[in-house]
């Protein structure tokens, strides 16, 4: 068994710890502006990493969807597929990849249908992950999305850029 996978058998009393700390953080985002978010997550990171290494085995990717895979991080497939399985999922349940490990899609759904607040979550399509926000805070990058900062993320932004970047 690895290092969270039984907390993350209990996704209702995750669910409810993030809703207690999306409030908080939500709450205090004059306090993290007033800082600067540069500053702020120097200072928040090292805690949420802690937890979410021990807890999800968090691949750090910066903008987490925990709340909306069955607190379930999708980034630990090997294929780091975050919109549900590949389609080589054995009969067993395990991964075509890594046989010996369950599939990460296939526990995310059975972990979101026991999720009242966000368990019909998990079949709404997420924007592709922006591989530039990779080892930031999720956190601040929520609140640096709501501000605007970040508005560089949507999926046609993101392709634009791609292409600029092979150009």
């Amino acid at each position: 068994m690895k290092k969270g996978s039984w907390i993350q058998n209990y996704p209702k009393g995750l669910e409810r710890l993030y809703k207690f700390a999306e409030r908080v953080f939500l709450g205090l985002d004059g306090l993290w502006s007033g800082l600067g978010y540069d500053m702020s997550e120097k200072l928040i990171k090292p805690a949420e990493d802690l937890f979410k290494t021990v807890v999800f085995e968090c691949n750090e990717c910066g903008q987490c969807v925990l709340h909306y895979t069955g607190m379930t991080c999708p980034m630990n497939c090997p294929k780091q597929l975050r919109n549900g399985p590949c389609g080589g999922t054995r009969v067993n349940g395990h991964c075509e990849v890594e046989e010996d490990m369950e599939c990460v899609w296939l526990n995310a759904f059975e972990r979101s249908v026991k999720m009242p607040l966000y368990g019909e979550e998990i079949v709404n399509i997420e924007p592709m992950h922006n591989w530039i926000r990779e080892g930031e805070s999720a956190w601040i990058n929520m609140l640096r999305e709501k501000d605007g900062t970040y508005q560089d993320s949507t999926p046609e932004k993101l392709e634009l850029a791609d292409r600029e970047l092979w150009e």
